[in-house]
């Protein structure tokens, strides 16, 4: 069994500065100009492998102590420790002609630099999974030291410590338990951030490509996804006060993501053609951004629908949210979800944890293949992006798409009631006089 301890936040490992290499100079030279051997120190039941390393410490070379204690019973003699040492020596690279220092650093440190380096420069919606799945981690490299939680100096961290931690994760054992597919992207993760840690130094090892992950059908995952049918759709309406029945209608029957309804303007709309362009999609905080096929997509609704929206088109702005809060503010995608239809879902029996709103457009699918609605149809009303069709896109409106609209208008509107304007609540909940 190897042991080796270090002291918090360092990454130091039994690590002991050498006085004769204090010089940036000698630091980074001395482990070229001479080919190391190490030190096998009997200890015991143990030995004691030491040999020396450069590293970076504060933006500055320094030389080290290195030393790492290994059991008698599995190193029996001088000469197999000795072996043991030799490739320690081989891993850390101290030997090779293109040795450089490495970046004495925690998984911490390079993990928040990370974060201020490369995941800024990702899109709005990216930025959130990313730094998720680096905090999973960071907390699953924490080690004892004392009294307290440290962070494990990235160099230490290997195959057999990350095999742990996705075991873990996999069981609950040790670690709150995760999903096959969380599992899969968090390992995805420390894989593409792995790349920058040895461009950086704070490892000279490879990323480990025999680890074992728990499977996951994406198929079956892909099955299990609700298919909100048009019964489901009118139940959720029924039991929706406006106007979030009316979103669920829209939803439905334009078959859109939930920042897609959140990015909705009045100017989108057009009364006189029945026709709705998919401009943008709201996201995170306050960004509304093109939507994630990147074009606008445009299509008919139904002429009962149509009647539905004309009380919050007619008399606001173009640049006006389509659908507000009782506040006064454009919808948020999490909060509608979560505070809105979630809680609707549950009550009908249709709730499936993590795939709320995403059944309104499998269900639409669904009813467009029984509708026997063409392809090109169908790809340029759900938004799909596959380069593949890109070209059948189109904002054209055809005869195919009027049919959709209809059907739609004519099952969902026997399931819409409209508020009472004289009583003051249209204005209450869409123009955030509450």
């Amino acid at each position: 069994m190897q042991h080796e301890s270090f002291a918090p936040d360092s990454g130091k490992t039994n690590v002991n500065y050498d006085p004769e290499s204090q010089s940036p100079w000698k630091a980074e030279s001395m482990a070229r100009r001479r080919y190391q051997k190490g030190s096998v120190i009997p200890r015991g039941k143990s030995w004691e492998l030491r040999w020396k390393e450069d590293v970076i410490e504060n933006g500055k070379p320094r030389r080290i102590h290195r030393s790492r204690s290994v059991t008698k019973s599995e190193f029996p003699t001088k000469r197999l420790a000795s072996r043991e040492l030799d490739r320690l020596m081989s891993d850390a690279g101290v030997n090779s002609e293109d040795y450089q220092p490495s970046v004495l650093g925690t998984f911490h440190t390079f993990a928040e630099e990370w974060k201020q380096k490369v995941v800024s420069t990702m899109g709005v919606t990216t930025q959130p999974g990313y730094v998720s799945e680096l905090r999973a981690w960071d907390k699953a490299f924490q080690v004892k030291s004392g009294d307290q939680s440290v962070s494990m100096p990235f160099r230490e961290i290997n195959s057999n410590k990350i095999q742990t931690v996705i075991s873990g994760w996999n069981t609950g054992t040790g670690f709150k338990k995760a999903g096959e597919k969380t599992i899969k992207n968090r390992v995805g993760t420390l894989k593409l951030a792995w790349k920058w840690a040895r461009e950086w130094g704070y490892t000279r090892t490879a990323f480990p490509e025999n680890l074992r992950l728990p499977f996951w059908d994406k198929e079956e995952a892909k099955a299990k996804r609700p298919a909100y049918s048009m019964e489901t759709v009118k139940q959720v309406m029924e039991h929706s006060e406006f106007p979030y029945n009316l979103i669920w209608w829209v939803t439905s029957e334009m078959h859109i993501r939930r920042g897609e309804i959140c990015g909705l303007d009045v100017g989108h709309v057009n009364l006189n053609t029945r026709e709705v362009t998919i401009r943008r999609n709201r996201v995170i905080k306050s960004v509304v951004k093109s939507t994630k096929a990147r074009k606008p997509r445009t299509f008919t609704i139904s002429p009962e629908l149509a009647e539905a929206l004309r009380p919050l088109i007619e008399g606001r702005k173009p640049d006006e949210p389509l659908f507000l809060s009782p506040e006064g503010f454009r919808l948020h995608p999490e909060n509608l979800v979560k505070r809105k239809l979630k809680p609707v879902l549950q009550k009908v029996g249709a709730y499936v944890k993590g795939t709320a709103s995403h059944g309104f457009r499998h269900g639409a699918a669904t009813r467009l293949d029984e509708l026997g609605t063409p392809m090109a149809t169908r790809l340029k009303r759900l938004g799909h992006a596959d380069p593949e069709t890109t070209m059948i896109y189109t904002h054209s409106v055809d005869e195919n798409d009027r049919k959709v609209s209809a059907e739609f208008g004519r099952v969902l509107s026997q399931a819409f009631t409209q508020p009472d304007v004289a009583k003051g609540i249209e204005e209450e909940f869409l123009f955030g006089t509450a």
